[in-house]
């Protein structure tokens, strides 16, 4: 009961505040196809108040690009942006009751697989020799199919002497002459992404070296040698409920042939062979296949063997279901277990609000292995805990409500509603309640009328259920809860209508059977004689349906009720088959029984019998011993046994004791006894942890007990006493190491092991940077000797100890062992910013990463040059920066107008962090595309005052001949009178005057073919206005020159329309 009262699984309703509960979430991993859509990724949680929600990508906060709704956390990336926001998520929702967090979601952008471009060497070998030609296929988290083809995309056939291993290459066991061609291709199927992708042809030469064997010319004889799997021996790791793939490609000649063989043990029963019995599969594997297998590889020469160890491992698994949410009293104790299992054993990680939670001693708050126990528990402890269990093959996450309040009783259900039923039907009045500690709920007749009695029966969701309703029965009914922080109650107002004639009833003898109502027929009483098939005919006077139903009496119930401990109350005693109408009973001393039964099928129970008359049974000696016994060490040199006591109705006759009997197991000792009443016994002065052999039987005054079981149990722990010995650190990469140690010994665990502790602190990077001196310890449960220690900070030197413990506390840490991570990659350069746009160059600037994880080595800068339309690459090129202390770079030689993405990754001698991304467009400058034409426009008109100088000649050539035959005629006072126009206009606008000051044109550059000087002045100030929209100079920080200087003038050179063709600066 007092469980029961402190905790409960029950939801509050929504009038009162919640926690948040995730209750969507999308699925990782996600893989975006390149002709996918927009990619959403759901989060949504309910709550009281209505939760916020949060994500963070690769573990730092981050801003969704677009939500789906405000309420909501979902939000959607756009198909372009996919592989700018490919990473790994985590959304929190929050009130300020507490944060629940969701499972890690990756999302994987996908780009087409390409083979790369490569210019591949003929192969050249001697006949007979093995061979392995290479595919390497690309990449790709989406499956390929390999095939191995001409070039003419004809299957190269393959037999037990030419085959593809499932790594794509393909294995000669020996080479021949026929073998030689120009056209070995490897082609690389990805079905899943529409794409189909080929490796370079290659040219395979065979050399004649051949043999006399057999009389026959064939290559020279040789052992065979195993050419996959290299080496001796391979440990193969595969999940539970894979397939297991063991392969075994030999080389030699004669071609050898291949045998397989479990050692100690037989082939598992679905072994198949596949590639010519190269290859050994089992489908859907368990731990039986776990073994040491071996292939061995046999031809005229000799043999070869290669070892395979398999392991049969398994992700996280919860052993029964994952912990539930409680509600819980103040004060009272919450125990929150994670129960897991996997292979390797998963680590169990504890969060608080999505916070790390390792619990708080001095609060009582704590975390035992797999258990967080709040003792005490207060309106403080209201939180989310997450539960995260993880080995190397998943994480398994659980989000635990815990509501630790107090509350009066709330009625969720509506006071003064309104039932109605007919004459003879059942009705369920229902009072739904919630209140912390559960209510106590009582129903009242408003009338007074006596509720109870075989009609009236309370639920277990606490509502009132009346079976053949009378008359009598309409009016108020009264449902009040209570408990210790209040009373709430209302009232159901309930109308019992007669049949007036629309239903039928039937009796049988005083019985009554059968209850028509508006096409319902009720059976009430139901026994054995109401089995069979119910047909239910409805008619018009157009026609007619029928629908028949088998009803079987399914089984006999019998209830018993004894007046001496629990008089009133009624039990389940025997169920007996429907076909029997009499029944043996067990039945215990010392008792006065009364006994009654009813029926019961598919539906439900049917009401019971009367009861009999009473009968009482002798005293006689317990027929049974305690069970659940529990044998506990609170105390170093003590032993508490408990058990859960014989139930009063058990016990047979009065005087009831227990006999509890103990020894030392495994050294000649004698039993103890000792008489007791009560269901604990506590053995003093033990040693600390020794096992000792236990019994207990029960007996009262008329005799004993039957003989009991032998159960063995452990003397009280002690803290361990010795340190483990030889820990030796092999960092695996920049974040993980493994740990190893010499176990320490059973004698000096003093207690269960629980397993050893593996901690570390970072007095110091190696690259001077100040850091927190932080310290990390984790628990690895059970026997083992070494430990995967992850989530280390690259190129830091730590300090690890290893401590064993149990269930008392910590034995003492190793001696420490001094350590270094190696560099790891930096983090992502955090901004990038574009500016100073020219027509062919652009400066990046940029900020050095916040983590270096190493010594800073210097940039790698890529840009690509991007077609807008379909956002393809069109070019890309790549710029080394070796000058770690480098924020800005000036990028020459860019095309003019054309669109550019930019990726810099920050570099350490470990290799290059990702990439910050940034696109940008180079300038185009106004009226440059009028160049052509206006180019087009003067030798147009360069031509034309040509032809008109030559007329002019001409005319003047004309002239001179005239004048010499016919006279004086004054040219030159001619031209005076009437000057000629076009010439006029070639001498003032064919030539320039070119000064040194600021106002001449760029050399090459034309004159100015209007003598409209407003509209120069025009066209010169719009050039202005170009310059400071982007057409300018900055230097390279950005700044712009001459911001702060006088104007200076820009010579223009314009079309007659007055558009400008060129400007200087």
């Amino acid at each position: 009961e007092g469980d029961e009262a402190g905790r409960g699984s029950a939801a509050p309703p929504a009038a009162v505040e919640q926690l948040p509960t995730i209750i969507t979430q999308t699925s990782s991993p996600i893989i975006a196809l390149p002709y996918d859509g927009n990619v959403t990724i759901k989060c949504e949680a309910t709550g009281n108040p209505q939760p916020q929600f949060r994500w963070t990508k690769d573990g730092v906060d981050f801003v969704p690009p677009q939500l789906v709704d405000r309420t909501k956390g979902s939000f959607v990336v756009h198909n372009k942006q996919l592989a700018q926001y490919q990473g790994k998520y985590k959304c929190y929702a929050s009130n300020r009751l507490g944060t629940a967090m969701t499972d890690e979601i990756q999302l994987i952008a996908l780009s087409a697989p390409k083979f790369p471009k490569e210019n591949l060497d003929p192969i050249s070998v001697n006949e007979g020799d093995p061979l392995v030609l290479r595919c390497n296929p690309p990449a790709s988290v989406v499956p390929s199919q390999i095939h191995w083809m001409s070039i003419n995309l004809q299957h190269i056939l393959q037999d037990e002497r030419v085959s593809m291993g499932m790594d794509g290459n393909l294995y000669f066991s020996h080479t021949l002459q026929n073998d030689s061609r120009t056209d070995y291709t490897c082609v690389a199927a990805f079905n899943k992404i529409r794409t189909i992708v080929q490796k370079s042809p290659m040219t395979l030469v065979v050399k004649s070296g051949t043999s006399v064997y057999l009389f026959i010319s064939a290559p020279a004889l040789s052992k065979p040698r195993i050419l996959l799997p290299s080496g001796v021996q391979s440990e193969v790791v595969l999940l539970k409920g894979k397939e297991l793939k063991l392969e075994c490609l030999p080389g030699g000649f004669p071609t050898p042939t291949v045998e397989w063989i479990k050692l100690g043990d037989n082939l598992p029963e679905r072994t198949k062979y596949e590639n010519f019995g190269r290859m050994l599969t089992v489908a859907s594997v368990d731990e039986s296949v776990e073994g040491k297998y071996m292939c061995k590889a046999q031809n005229l020469e000799g043999e070869e063997v290669h070892y395979f160890d398999v392991i049969v491992e398994e992700p996280p698994q919860w052993q029964s279901e994952p912990p539930q949410s409680q509600l819980s009293v103040i004060g009272s104790d919450v125990q929150i277990r994670c129960a897991v299992r996997g292979k390797p054993v998963p680590d169990i990680t504890w969060r608080k609000n999505g916070e790390i939670f390792r619990g708080d001693p001095e609060q009582k708050k704590r975390v035992i292995e797999d258990t967080v126990v709040l003792h005490n528990a207060s309106p403080e402890d209201t939180a989310v805990y997450q539960c995260e269990a993880s080995n190397t093959h998943g994480t398994l996450l659980a989000n635990v409500n815990i509501l630790v309040m107090n509350m009066s009783p709330l009625i969720l259900t509506a006071d003064l509603q309104e039932y109605a039923v007919v004459q003879g039907g059942n009705v369920v009045l229902n009072c739904n309640v919630f209140g912390s500690p559960p209510p106590s709920i009582s129903a009242v007749n408003e009338t007074s009328a006596n509720i109870e009695g075989e009609r009236f029966s309370v639920l277990t969701n606490k509502s009132l259920r009346l079976i053949s309703a009378e008359k009598n029965d309409s009016g108020g009914y009264v449902c009040a809860a209570s408990n210790s922080e209040g009373k709430a109650s209302i009232t159901a107002l309930l109308d019992v209508k007669g049949t007036g004639g629309s239903g039928k009833t039937t009796r049988d003898r005083d019985r009554l059977v059968y209850s028509m109502t508006k096409g319902t027929l009720q059976i009430m009483n139901v026994n054995l004689s109401d089995q069979g098939v119910y047909t239910c005919i409805a008619k018009t006077s157009l026609d007619m349906d029928n629908a028949s139903s088998l009803i079987t009496v399914l089984e006999f119930v019998v209830e018993y009720e004894e007046s001496q401990w629990e008089p009133g109350r009624w039990k389940e005693l025997k169920k007996v088959p429907g076909n029997l109408a009499t029944a043996n009973l067990i039945l215990h001393g010392h008792l006065n029984y009364q006994f009654r039964v009813y029926a019961a099928n598919m539906v439900g129970p049917g009401p019971p019998s009367e009861p009999t008359l009473r009968h009482k049974t002798p005293p006689a000696a317990p027929d049974q011993n305690p069970e659940n016994i529990k044998i506990q060490g609170y105390l170093p040199h003590q032993m508490e046994i408990s058990w859960d006591p014989l139930l009063p109705i058990e016990h047979n006759g009065p005087g009831l004791e227990y006999r509890v009997s103990y020894r030392r197991l495994g050294v000649d000792d004698q039993w103890k006894e000792s008489l007791v009443k009560r269901h604990s016994f506590v053995v003093r002065n033990t040693s600390t942890f020794v096992p000792y052999e236990i019994k207990i039987q029960s007996r009262n005054s008329h005799g004993w007990g039957p003989e009991p079981k032998t159960i063995t149990g452990y003397s009280g722990e002690d803290v361990p006493t010795a340190a483990p010995r030889d820990v030796a650190v092999e960092v695996i990469n920049t974040t993980v190491l493994r740990v190893s140690w010499t176990p320490v010994p059973p004698a000096t665990v003093r207690g269960h092991l629980g397993g050893y502790n593996v901690s570390n602190h970072v007095p110091k990077t190696l690259d001077s940077t100040p850091l927190l001196d932080e310290r990390q310890s984790l628990s690895f449960p059970g026997k083992r000797n070494h430990a995967i220690v992850p989530s280390l900070e690259p190129f830091s030197e730590y300090s690890l100890t290893v401590n064993v413990f149990n269930k008392k506390g910590n034995g003492p840490k190793s001696d420490p062992v001094i350590f270094s991570t190696p560099e790891g990659v930096p983090d992502q350069v955090p901004i990038l910013t574009t500016s100073n746009a020219q027509k062919d160059s652009i400066l990046l600037v940029w900020s050095p990463p916040s983590e270096t994880k190493g010594v800073l080595t210097g940039y790698v800068l890529q840009y690509h040059l991007i077609n807008e339309s379909s956002l393809e690459v069109l070019e890309s090129r790549e710029k080394n920066i070796t000058a770690p202390d480098t924020t800005q770079w000036r990028l020459q030689d860019l095309q003019e107008g054309s669109l550019y993405r930019f990726q810099i990754r920050a570099c350490t001698r470990a290799g290059c962090g990702p990439p910050r991304t940034e696109e940008s467009h180079t300038f185009t400058p106004k009226g440059e595309a009028q160049t052509t034409r206006d180019t087009t426009t003067q030798g147009w008109l360069i031509g034309t005052m040509c032809a008109v100088a030559l007329l002019t000649l001409v005319a003047l050539i004309a002239c001179f001949v005239r004048r010499n035959k016919g006279g004086k005629y004054s040219v030159k006072e001619k031209e005076d009178l009437h000057p000629d126009a076009e010439s006029q206009g070639m001498n003032d606008d064919t030539y320039c005057e070119y000064s040194d000051s600021e106002e001449k044109p760029l050399k090459g550059s034309l004159c100015s073919l209007t003598a409209n000087d407003e509209m120069g002045d025009s066209l010169s100030r719009d050039s202005l206005v170009d310059y400071a929209d982007g057409g300018g100079e900055f230097d390279e920080d950005g700044s712009f020159i001459g911001e702060y200087s006088g104007p200076k003038h820009r010579g223009s050179v314009s079309e007659p329309n007055g558009h400008s063709v060129l400007a200087q600066v």
